[in-house]
């Protein structure tokens, strides 16, 4: 009769360290279009040992024995161990939706789209009608796959209350960020509010110039692609040089992020891959991959920054850092405030001046517009928050939220959102909440660097430096660590005020 073993913390973690770097490399290869099928459930299944009752038990008793650092290493891997266990239960029911999905296809004027192809289609389609008339069918398609959804959604929290113990969906995730959703969601409301006028301005212009003065008042979400992408500017911000600018933007700040090895570039156009840029960090800072998929349009030179962001921060952690400290984290805030600093580089008028061939008020237009999607996005985000709180506040009567989701995004953005849009727009543990943290905190640290460093703390040396500080650090200080280090109040939202214009 065999025995579960039962890891100590230590033995743990360098077994952990082998399961997520294979589960990464596997999800990266579906994400890519590398692979048509995932196969991330067979993986669980090899290390289901380290995913037992019994080790989770182990853990916390460890971690109620264990002091400072050592205690906050010891609780990510005890919930990363309840988050595997959960993963045990339901990975082979979400690789099947997942494959499903990747095997859904929409039939569009006589040709089959995978359903990624044809949400990459929506962002550089130029004639209006034919956006809305594939947002369509692509929307329908999306949505589809509902049932199946709220399925995995509702297995998962019965389990996510059991193992931790905590039935309260919002008070478990509160928890486990160190922070109140609520009082979050209050603060950025207001600043929301407190951006109303501007916002008004920026749309009315905005979508007159990228879609068309004959666009009805309210355009729907199926256009978001296009704008984001600020497709009428294509001619400037051109594909065939987003790699390169983007290359010689971080060269200004000291990071040669085409010549670190560890960093790995994954810059091809697949049909199956994720229109999504991302940064699957697979084992840092040893193998960190970033990921794009150029469609042209100033996003994608947005995108490769925010990316690179993330692959300099994992790609530059200390390796002498226990692995914890270096991929495991409490949430995403922490990374996705380096994200916005260096997205927020497109942002500076001077920067469309230096590497397009733009005059001074050409390029303080074209700043405008990604000042424009940044109040867009903010919006957007604060109002899907205040919808997943209220969502998961009453998850065991949520039949009504549908038409919740579409009022308050529709009533922040301008822009219709579907009802039914709500399930494949949920995000897992309140990332909303990350992005927003980050948003608050990349607008402090801008003020901050332009303090220290100077209004041309884009292009200078000395920026790269206090960044490479922050970067060696790994996942361990949270979001309002770097606050208090930065001298501001986690809830301070001038800056980001401050940049938006309000």
């Amino acid at each position: 009769m065999s025995v579960t073993a039962v890891r100590t913390p230590a033995e743990y973690e360098d077994e952990l360290q082998r399961y997520l770097f294979e589960r990464a490399e596997e999800g990266r290869a579906v994400r890519v279009g590398e692979k048509e099928v995932s196969e991330r459930a067979e993986i669980v299944a090899r290390y289901r040992e380290l995913f037992t009752r019994e080790q989770l038990e182990a853990l916390k008793e460890a971690e109620g024995e264990a002091s400072g650092a050592d205690r906050e290493r010891v609780y990510r891997l005890r919930k990363t161990c309840e988050s595997g266990l959960a993963d045990i239960e339901l990975s082979e029911r979400e690789d099947a939706l997942e494959n499903a999905i990747l095997a859904a296809r929409v039939e569009y004027r006589g040709e089959e789209l995978p359903l990624r192809s044809a949400q990459a289609q929506l962002a550089v389609m130029a004639d209006y009608t034919s956006r809305e008339e594939l947002g369509q069918l692509h929307g329908d398609a999306s949505a589809s796959f509902n049932d199946e959804r709220m399925e995995l959604l509702r297995a998962r929290e019965e389990l996510d209350a059991e193992l931790s113990g905590d039935p309260d969906a919002v008070a478990r995730n509160e928890e486990e960020k160190g922070i109140s959703l609520r009082d979050l969601s209050s603060v950025l409301t207001e600043a929301s509010t407190a951006a109303d006028a501007l916002y008004r301005r920026l749309s009315s212009r905005w979508f007159d110039t990228l879609l068309g003065e004959e666009r009805p008042e309210v355009p729907t979400s199926y256009h978001v692609g296009w704008l984001r992408r600020l497709s009428p500017l294509e001619s400037t911000y051109v594909k065939e040089r987003a790699t390169d600018v983007c290359l010689q933007t971080l060269r200004a700040l000291g990071f040669d992020l085409d010549q670190e090895p560890n960093i790995k570039l994954d810059l091809d156009d697949r049909p199956q891959k994720s229109p999504r840029a991302c940064v699957i960090a697979s084992d840092p800072p040893r193998v960190v991959h970033l990921i794009t998929r150029a469609q042209g349009g100033l996003h994608d030179y947005q995108a490769f920054l925010h990316e690179a962001g993330h692959a300099l921060h994992y790609g530059n952690c200390d390796p002498a850092l226990p692995y914890t400290f270096r991929n495991l984290s409490r949430d995403h805030a922490l990374t996705e405030i380096y994200s916005y600093i260096f997205e927020a580089i497109s942002r500076e008028p001077a920067w469309h001046a230096e590497y397009f061939p733009l005059s001074e008020e050409q390029a303080a237009e074209n700043a405008e517009a990604t000042v424009f999607l940044e109040a867009l996005l903010f919006r957007r985000y604060t109002a899907k928050l205040d919808f997943e709180i209220e969502f998961w506040s009453r998850f065991d009567q949520n039949g009504s939220l549908a038409q919740t989701y579409s009022q308050k995004l529709t009533n922040a953005t301008g822009i219709a959102y579907r009802t039914d849009a709500y399930l494949a727009d949920m995000d897992a543990g309140f990332y909303s909440a990350d992005y927003l943290r980050a948003w608050i905190r990349s607008a402090q640290l801008r003020q901050w660097l332009v303090g220290e460093v100077g209004e041309d703390w884009w292009r200078n040396r000395k920026t790269g430096d206090h960044l490479r500080a922050l970067f060696a650090e790994g996942t361990q200080p949270s979001s309002e660590e770097i606050a208090a280090r930065l001298g501001f109040d986690p809830h301070d939202t001038k800056p980001l005020l401050a940049e938006l214009g309000a």
